[in-house]
């Protein structure tokens, strides 16, 4: 006869024991948190075992408190009522003292409470009532236990060895889920301590920012510094051109020796030859004197040309030579002028079409083209957005004599969410506007500019009813405690004020995702 038709009551039960145990193990593999399949788990011993009511009682570890974290049979407001102190009731002495308690007939032991009053009749019913320990090694973390009605026939030492079974399975769980977390903290604060090391080690002094396509750009910068290569700085208007460009040179060689700026599409078209070449007495009207233009007071060091692409077809020629044989003459001399001077220039135009066009000449391009280096817009560095407003909050309270201390949450959420077509320079003046306004040491959101201040970017539509508007302000200050205890449920509830149990519950009720705050 085989084991699924045998009619030996003992071999039945252990073919079902088997079989609940199996799909307890599945269910606990299914996800890192714990706290989202101890339901299913009592729900397994219910439909195999006849349980009417069960619970997976925990330790708060900061009170000592007893909490039911998971709960089959009950409501949610039963659930809530069942709290304990160690010793108190029978889940209070269970997890004193470690030992499982049994207990035939609820309404003949007075150490049964019926803290949570979902058995309404108490004195009525013959209810049995099991609670065993969930140890990790010799410590006692929480109980379970379960309730059927009590039959002469069934043995409830059975039903304790299999309780006790399923509870060493809840601390295995609970045990290598701590130590996954453990690790994976580790392996966080490891990644996190060799991205520091690494954006330190290439990171210019005049830099802020951690992004992976920003240390991109460290590590190019270290590579080209040492040389005297000319180098194309290439990004959209804002982005840092001329920090790079100060980076390069202020990591060169050439650091001691000067480091001149032009923007030549500042310069009329009348004057730049002149301020780029110098001109002799005479050359013009009012060139009452020789006077040197900015390739010759950059000699032995760095010429920064910035907005390349705007200069007018007659003047890249004569650059082109300059750049070339590094000589000139200055204007309405006939004397040349030799200089040893690094070139780097900066555009955000796109020099590819204009060549196309023919408005910017391609050996030109090519001349500069050397080396180029590609700064990314902030909006594709979303990461690096907090680091610089930080940065900026410091900079700017200590320049006007100001202590902010941080940025409020909702204002960090509209600053990420922002698109800034600006880059870090309209970054910059966001911040230093907020700086101004907060009268305390907050940059709070209204703070911002209203192109920040839509109710897409910050989660806070305007208006509704003071239950909409609790339930906004609930979730804002769970989710910056999340985020200042980097998504430990725990120290966050701390933070608050709260208890554990109703931390998960309000964190459930907003689903949120603790995961995500954890870097």
């Amino acid at each position: 006869m085989s084991a699924t038709t045998t009619t030996d009551p003992k071999v039945r039960r252990d073919i079902v024991e088997l079989r609940l145990l199996f799909e307890i193990s599945q269910i606990l593999d299914r996800s890192i948190d714990l706290r989202d399949e101890l339901g299913p788990v009592l729900k397994a011993i219910a439909n195999y075992t006849g349980m009417l009511r069960g619970t997976i009682t925990m330790v708060d570890r900061d009170t000592g408190d007893l909490f039911i974290e998971a709960a089959h049979g009950l409501s949610g407001q039963e659930l809530e009522r069942g709290r304990y102190k160690e010793g108190e009731g029978v889940v209070g002495e269970v997890v004193k003292t470690g030992r499982p308690m049994v207990i035939p007939r609820v309404s003949e032991n007075p150490m049964f409470l019926n803290r949570t009053k979902a058995r309404k009749n108490l004195n009525k019913e013959d209810i049995s009532y099991i609670c065993v320990p969930i140890k990790m090694e010799t410590t006692v973390i929480g109980a379970l236990s379960a309730d059927r009605l009590f039959e002469e026939e069934i043995s409830l030492e059975e039903d304790v060895r299999l309780m006790t079974i399923i509870a060493s399975m809840l601390a295995q769980a609970v045990r290598l889920r701590q130590e996954h977390q453990q690790e994976r903290n580790r392996l966080l604060e490891e990644n996190t301590r060799l991205q520091s090391e690494l954006a330190e080690r290439f990171r210019p002094s005049n830099m802020i920012g951690s992004s992976s396509s920003l240390l991109d750009v460290y590590s190019l910068i270290g590579q080209v510094a040492k040389s005297d290569a000319t180098v194309l700085i290439r990004g959209e208007s804002g982005v840092g051109k001329e920090l790079v460009a100060h980076a390069i040179h202020y990591n060169s060689p050439r650091a001691a020796r000067p480091f001149v700026r032009v923007n030549v599409a500042a310069l009329p078209e009348s004057v730049i030859e002149s301020e780029l070449f110098g001109h002799e007495k005479g050359a013009f009207t009012g060139a009452t004197q020789q006077r040197q233009g900015r390739f010759e007071l950059a000699n032995g060091g760095t010429i920064f040309l910035d907005e390349i692409g705007e200069l007018s077809q007659s003047m890249q020629v004569k650059l082109l030579r300059a750049l070339q044989e590094r000589e000139f003459e200055r204007v309405g001399g006939s004397e040349t002028v030799r200089v040893d001077v690094r070139v780097l220039a900066a555009t955000n135009r796109d020099l590819e079409k204009m060549m196309e066009d023919g408005s910017f000449r391609q050996d030109l391009y090519y001349r500069l083209n050397v080396f180029p280096i590609h700064i990314p817009p902030l909006r594709d560095r979303r990461a690096d957005i907090l680091e610089l407003a930080n940065y900026f909050v410091e900079k700017i309270s200590n320049k006007n004599g100001k202590y902010v201390r941080r940025i409020s949450t909702p204002a960090i959420d509209m600053l990420t969410s922002y698109h800034w077509p600006g880059n870090v320079r309209e970054l910059e003046n966001v911040i230093e506007r907020a700086v101004l306004l907060t009268n305390d040491d907050v940059v709070h959101g209204h703070h911002l500019p209203p192109t920040l201040q839509t109710a897409e970017a910050s989660n806070t539509p305007m208006g509704g009813t003071l239950e909409e508007t609790l339930f906004r302000v609930e979730r804002e200050m769970i989710i910056e405690a999340l985020k200042n205890a980097r998504g430990n449920k725990a120290r966050a509830a701390r933070e608050l004020g709260i208890t554990e149990r109703l931390m998960g519950l309000r964190v459930r009720k907003h689903e949120i995702e603790p995961r995500q705050y954890k870097v």
